[in-house]
């Protein structure tokens, strides 16, 4: 099947088919937009695009990868040190930009193909081969510059099929979300996965609560922030009732989100887990129970194992912690230009080190407890799950947000560290909260009111900011 299979075949002229903030078109019509595009990209190895939540992102992204031409996504608010990383690095040999606009990443060494959505064609263009390089998305690590993760049309192809088993995805749901453009989250799952497999899209812009109370669609996608904002504004929840499936992803919802919009919606949302390299790879089914504070089961195809500081296995009993690691179609071909960091993030046996600590219980539900670096603390001899703390502060009527990260300590090696968003609270009372509801070495040894926390683009908490602020 053509990665872009219902696009491919359609012939529904409906023009609605594609929504992005105000902006539609039919099946039809993007195929013949971006089928104008292709002719123009032809013998185009690598190009990149400024991935703003517009249509015309929409149509360059769709035109490359009809001419088999590999994507580069650039955040639109990247910095000028970032963008020419990313385009240096990437090797795109041209830019697409809006017809007509001034191109806001690049210089004038790399010709502009403008994104003309006057211009349609017809064109037959073959299907490219399913290894071939569909995006190269750049990824930050802990340190140096970011690394272009190479992803395969192969690989996405398997993660859109595996999703649409687990979320029973047809071409019957309207998908609603407002995720930026330039990561797995809102450009594979949120684009790619509608012309897959055949579901309506809208894209609302920017992702306010009363924009996605308006859509009326059956599927939605948002990160913990925007699910927060939605179980803080009950009308805008309640009018999700009739929509069949809620999705969070992205970074970890906490238990109080996840139970507020049980309340609300009257939906238990789902929770997936993956990352850049591994697309998506374990997510909780429409078909099973779904556990707050869990990220599901194995996708079709995929497999996953935990392992301790030295690599040995280690048990599926819902309580030992140790790196998750996974194996599947749904895997990245490398980073490019750097070999030794591709070599480094894989077993000798051919699995990803996700570099993410978490629990499998013996029927296969994860639970993610978070990234090795940050939010495993070696305290006195025990190991704390960062988020476990972070739950049980956010169990507090006065705690609105929390980070809990190690920080050193001269006798226990790291001691547990909360930074809190909260109203009228005070550390010690936080501290003997914690120790109430959790063993008492779990509880930290210092709390930190801060007026916010902060985050990147797609909300995810960047502890090492806190580490580093000391």
């Amino acid at each position: 099947m053509p990665l872009l299979g219902w696009l491919t075949k359609s012939t529904d002229e409906h023009p609605d088919a594609i929504r992005v903030d105000g902006r539609a078109a039919s099946w039809v019509e993007l195929r013949r937009l971006a089928t104008a595009l292709a002719d123009e990209l032809r013998g185009v190895d690598r190009v990149a695009i400024e991935a703003t939540a517009t249509l015309e992102t929409v149509v360059g992204v769709v035109g490359a990868l009809t001419a088999g031409t590999a994507v580069v996504p650039i955040p639109p608010d990247a910095g000028p040190m970032e963008r020419e990383h990313i385009l240096r690095d990437s090797g795109a040999t041209a830019l697409l930009a809006p017809a007509g606009a001034e191109p806001t990443v690049g210089d004038d060494r790399r010709p502009v193909v403008p994104v003309d959505l006057t211009r349609r064609s017809d064109t037959v263009h073959p299907e490219p081969d399913p290894a071939r390089t569909a995006l190269i998305l750049y990824t930050s690590g802990t340190t140096g510059a970011p690394k272009g993760a190479v992803i395969s049309r192969r690989a996405i192809a398997a993660c859109l099929d595996g999703l649409a088993d687990a979320w029973a995805w047809t071409p019957d749901d309207l998908l609603v979300h407002g995720l930026p453009l330039f990561h797995v989250h809102g450009l594979v799952l949120g684009v790619l996965g509608p012309l897959r497999l055949g579901s309506r899209l809208h894209h609302v812009g920017r992702p306010r609560p009363d924009r996605y109370a308006a859509a009326n669609g059956t599927m939605y996608f948002g990160v913990p922030t925007v699910w927060s904002r939605i179980a803080a504004d009950p009308d805008a929840a309640r009018a999700l009732r009739p929509a069949r499936l809620l999705v969070s992803g992205s970074a970890a919802l906490p238990a109080a989100v996840f139970a507020d919009l049980a309340t609300l919606t009257g939906h238990r949302i789902v929770e997936r887990y993956g990352m850049t390299e591994t697309l998506i790879t374990v997510s909780a089914r429409t078909d099973r129970p779904r556990r707050p504070g869990t990220v599901g089961l194995a996708l079709p195809e995929v497999r996953t194992r935990l392992v301790d500081d030295d690599g040995a296995p280690l048990p599926a009993d819902g309580a030992t912690m140790g790196e998750l690691q996974v194996t599947g179609p749904t895997l990245f071909d490398g980073y490019l230009n750097h070999p030794d960091a591709d070599a480094a993030s894989r077993t000798p046996d051919g699995w990803f080190r996700t570099g993410d600590v978490a629990t499998v219980d013996p029927d296969g539900w994860h639970r993610i407890v978070g990234r090795a670096s940050t939010d495993l603390i070696k305290s006195g001899g025990y190991r704390i799950g960062a988020g476990e703390v972070e739950d049980a502060l956010l169990t507090h009527p006065g705690v609105r947000e929390a980070a809990v990260v190690g920080t050193p300590h001269p006798d226990l090696g790291q001691q547990v560290t909360a930074y809190v968003v909260g109203d009228g609270v005070d550390g010690a009372e936080l501290i003997d909260f914690v120790a109430r509801h959790l063993s008492a070495h779990k509880r930290p040894r210092e709390v930190r009111l801060v007026d916010a926390l902060p985050r990147n683009a797609l909300g995810k908490v960047q502890k090492t900011r806190l580490s580093a602020a000391g």
